[in-house]
């Protein structure tokens, strides 16, 4: 009963837990810092300390020498993306009139969760957009294989990105909320709830949403687009919402359960932080 509930509950009740206190954060006007942060971290612990428990692949469970680096990306991802979310928000003062104009543009009016599921979508297409391109142009291919450079899938590799790629995936569907003239505290509670489902996203943990994973980017979808081979990776985009993936047909599940040995690239990454954000620009 108790593996039941993980493999069926663990998403729905941490991740909507998680969501719904974000949402809570946000409606009754509390600080984003440290408040939303600590709800994140603690939903992320949950699934770490479940990958011990119910662990999608056992050996994934495993250090395989990454453990420290990818504490070193997810810490720097992280403290980068919200901080240029505070910048962005902050200065838009500064904008060109006719840009600042265009904030009378967001639907203010809306109820709040209404502002924050449009603000989500905005966001998440620009993700899937810059996600999408990242696998066809070969230099953002070289920034973004970083990401796909992990040989298993556990809840902290979905921070493992170089940061000029974290900055050219969310700055599209980022740039576009705050023209629009989306509140700071509606962007950021997005953000502080994709985290939580990045940890699910990528986690080493044997849950399932059901049929909900043809709209979710949950593990069973998401563990196809980290094959080893690039041509089998080129499906399942999505960070959030799998519709986009629907839509311009890059959605492909696969029963056949993904295992050691079958993440990962070709090529060899170095193991040291620096070495790695040097990687993409030599030959």
């Amino acid at each position: 009963m108790l593996k039941w509930t993980v493999r069926w509950g663990s998403y729905p009740l941490i991740f909507i837990g998680c969501a719904l206190l974000q949402y809570q954060i946000l409606a009754r006007g509390l600080p984003h810092w440290p408040i939303a942060i600590i709800v994140s971290a603690s939903g992320i612990t949950l699934v770490a300390l479940l990958e011990r428990f119910q662990p999608y692949t056992p050996e994934w469970n495993q250090d395989h020498n990454d453990t420290r680096v990818d504490i070193l990306h997810a810490a720097f991802s992280l403290t980068l993306i919200f901080t240029v979310i505070e910048i962005v928000t902050l200065s838009r003062s500064l904008l060109p009139d006719f840009v600042a104009q265009a904030g009378t543009l967001w639907p203010s009016a809306w109820p709040l969760w209404a502002q924050l599921l449009a603000a989500g979508a905005i966001i998440d297409f620009g993700l899937w957009l810059m996600h999408w391109l990242s696998h066809k142009f070969p230099f953002l291919w070289r920034l973004h294989a970083l990401h796909h450079s992990s040989e298993r899938l556990y809840w902290l590799n979905g921070e493992r990105r170089h940061p000029l790629s974290a900055i050219l995936l969310a700055s599209p569907g980022l740039i576009a909320v705050v023209i629009l003239g989306a509140p700071a505290g509606v962007i950021g509670a997005w953000f502080a709830i994709i985290s939580v489902h990045l940890a699910f996203q990528h986690a080493n943990l044997d849950y399932t949403v059901g049929v909900f994973r043809n709209l979710l980017g949950v593990a069973e979808i998401h563990r196809g687009h980290h094959k080893r081979e690039y041509e089998d990776a080129q499906v399942n985009f999505g960070e959030f919402w799998m519709i986009w993936d629907q839509l311009f047909r890059t959605f492909k599940y696969t029963r056949t359960p993904i295992g050691a040995g079958e993440i990962g690239i070709k090529e060899s990454m170095p193991l040291r932080y620096t070495q790695q954000l040097r990687w993409p620009f030599q030959s």
